[in-house]
């Protein structure tokens, strides 16, 4: 197997226009939710060099910075090193208290730190909830690549229908045998696909025994600002044709019998495996907050 680094920030939309941006005379720019106590702290430097601190309320810590204002650049080299390090914090942060409860990239609290805390004490429910239930459960990433496909001639010696068609073809006039070979390529097609869905539906199965959720991804995932920075950091990786990408939400405990059944599936001639994690729960973290909560997120194109 082969790791990448999976993009675990949310997708990168379209900036807001520059005249519609919220003006934020003083407020917090939140990287997570973590377990922990008055006292805490994590020694690292957020987004633009800013120090971070942990605000706390009743066990419960939101990891911050102070800020007067968004983030945002036409500069998409600047917003990439912004993104890697809000990624970073977020790791840092699950390194020394546990799984976190991540937020996407500029998502700013308005306030200070008491503005912090009263949020905390709103939403401590959820947020004790959302901790309890994800304690020790991280995000893993799962690519099936086809590096080697299957060709045309081995998938007709297996198909019945194929050998008709292209039987068929080779007797046929020049009209009948281009409406052939058009029914021979999407019978190929079809294969391939159910090919493909075989993969995913025996390895989603396989891994819901040992994960709490497994959901699919799209195969051909839409480029995005942090697509970006996952393949600047790991490689493009990008040989081969992708049979399915999934995440999966799993017990670190858990992540050996999972490691196993993705040998089983990579020890097949012609796949390989990418399997990246443990990474904090991007994917399966609550939405905190409604449209009356006093939080701005701002995303760039």
């Amino acid at each position: 197997m082969t790791a990448d680094q999976p993009d675990r920030t949310a997708d990168v939309e379209t900036a807001v226009d520059d005249e519609l941006l919220p003006e934020i005379d003083e407020g917090r720019y939140l990287y997570c939710i973590v377990r922990a106590g008055e006292g805490d702290s994590l020694e690292t430097t957020g987004v633009d060099g800013e120090p971070v601190s942990v605000v706390t309320e009743d066990g419960i810590g939101a990891v911050v910075h102070a800020c007067d204002g968004i983030y945002d650049s036409a500069d998409l080299t600047q917003v990439r090193r912004w993104l890697v390090r809000h990624q970073t914090v977020v790791d840092e942060a699950g390194e020394a208290f546990g799984t976190p409860i991540p937020f996407q990239f500029d998502t700013i609290l308005r306030g200070d730190d008491d503005g912090v805390r009263e949020w905390l004490r709103e939403e401590a429910a959820t947020l004790e909830q959302a901790l309890s239930e994800l304690a020790g459960h991280w995000e893993y990433r799962v690519e099936v690549v086809e590096t080697d496909p299957i060709s045309d001639d081995a998938l007709c010696d297996h198909d019945d229908r194929l050998r008709e068609l292209a039987s068929k073809i080779d007797d046929a006039e020049a009209g009948t045998a281009y409406l052939l070979e058009k029914q021979f390529d999407q019978r190929l097609t079809e294969l391939r696909a159910a090919r493909r869905e075989s993969v995913t539906t025996d390895l989603k199965r396989r891994l819901d025994e040992h994960a709490r959720e497994v959901h699919a991804l799209e195969r051909s995932p839409t480029a995005s600002l942090a697509d970006d920075v996952s393949e600047s950091a790991d490689g493009d990786g990008s040989d081969g044709e992708t049979c399915c990408r999934l995440t999966l939400l799993a017990h670190e405990d858990d992540e050996g019998a999972i490691g196993s059944i993705l040998d089983d599936v990579a020890a097949n001639d012609g796949l390989e495996v990418r399997f990246t994690g443990p990474w904090p729960p991007y994917t399966f973290a609550p939405e905190l907050g409604d449209n009356d909560e006093p939080t701005e997120t701002h995303t760039h194109a």
